[in-house]
């Protein structure tokens, strides 16, 4: 999405980080809680667990948790990224198929995947794009996605969930209608549950595993998002979520799937400017965002990154950074710097 996940708020609101406190000690993490009545017993757990760790060797899967990746991720690779026939989702399609790879791209328009399939295969050629339909809001068409997938590209590496929307509604909840509610709610939140159910259960099927990349936007970070409150309650839902997983994937010890967060900070897009309404919103669209290739160009090559350094760990990747944010802000104030960059300020 192209919201960002710094809220539009004045410069004096931005310096006061949130606090994530830990409940338990990090020894107890991993959800898993024993009770050991003697050494002896103790002793007899580890040897059954290191006799099934060796067990494992020998089976693609140890009940339902599958073993580490077995077959190398390496490039080209295999990319979907869903909502991606325009803004944000489209820059980073054109940047994968710069660096090399497979894409496939959706959206809930026919038209829409119809006309940005052709412009993409009419720069890089036919055999490295696919499209299709896909409602994310619907169990079934996200079935068929993968499926999609499947049959043109076998496997997919890294899915990227972009798909999103705020209905292009800048109002306060009480004036925002149902029809707009049940949208942001069900695309933003249902829709990216679906999509990473499914992408999940693909890729731990997958010899070389996979990367799930989840887009954040404004609200993320738990700050106030004055006039879209539901569409910032969903991005806060994108982090909480993501974290669940990870715990969950931890918990099962799956080492072949691995979730992350990626933040595209303020990107210049039709959803974007259609809040640039008030003196608050036209300062920081001017001061913080950037057009989606901008973005895209920054954040493809991070994305690769990770499956060419062999990583599995969970990361965050930002393009709009606290410092960065801090340092054009400062600029502003100071210098006048990157005013009416977009849009007209009062």
């Amino acid at each position: 999405m192209s919201l960002s996940s710094t809220c539009l708020r004045f410069p004096s609101t931005l310096s006061s980080p949130l606090a994530h406190p830990r409940f338990l000690p990090p020894q107890f993490h991993g959800y898993a809680f024993f009770t050991v009545t003697s050494r002896q017993k103790s002793i007899n757990q580890k040897q059954t667990s290191n006799s099934a760790a060796i067990a494992n060797l020998n089976s693609p899967m140890a009940g339902n948790r599958p073993l580490i990746n077995r077959e190398p991720m390496v490039p080209p690779y295999n990319v979907l990224i869903t909502g991606s026939t325009k803004g944000i989702g489209y820059a980073l399609a054109k940047e994968f198929l710069k660096a090399g790879d497979n894409i496939v791209i959706c959206s809930r328009s026919a038209e829409r995947v119809e006309s940005a399939v052709q412009n993409l295969r009419e720069e890089f050629g036919e055999e490295h794009v696919w499209g299709t339909t896909c409602d994310v809001r619907e169990g079934q068409d996200v079935k068929d996605l993968v499926a999609f997938a499947k049959k043109h590209l076998n496997y997919i590496d890294l899915w990227i969930n972009n798909a999103g929307s705020n209905a292009y509604s800048y109002k306060p909840l009480a004036e925002a209608s149902d029809e707009d509610l049940i949208e942001v709610v069900t695309t933003n939140t249902l829709g990216l549950m679906i999509c990473c159910r499914e992408a999940i259960k693909m890729m731990l099927n997958q010899p070389r595993g996979g990367h799930i990349f989840n887009i954040d936007g404004a609200g993320s970070d738990g700050r106030p998002t004055p006039r879209f409150a539901a569409y910032g309650a969903t991005k806060r839902s994108v982090v909480h979520l993501t974290k669940s997983l990870q715990a969950e994937l931890q918990m099962q010890d799956v080492q072949n799937v691995v979730v992350h967060n990626l933040s595209p900070g303020m990107v210049t897009t039709d959803l974007l400017m259609s809040g640039a309404t008030t003196k608050q919103a036209k300062f920081f669209i001017n001061v913080l965002a950037e057009p989606a290739e901008v973005v895209a160009e920054y954040l493809v090559p991070n994305i690769r990154s990770i499956p060419a350094n062999g990583s599995r760990k969970p990361t965050y990747i930002r393009f709009l950074t606290g410092i960065k944010a801090y340092s054009q802000i400062f600029s502003r104030l100071a210098f006048g710097a990157r005013r009416n960059r977009y849009v007209l300020e009062d």
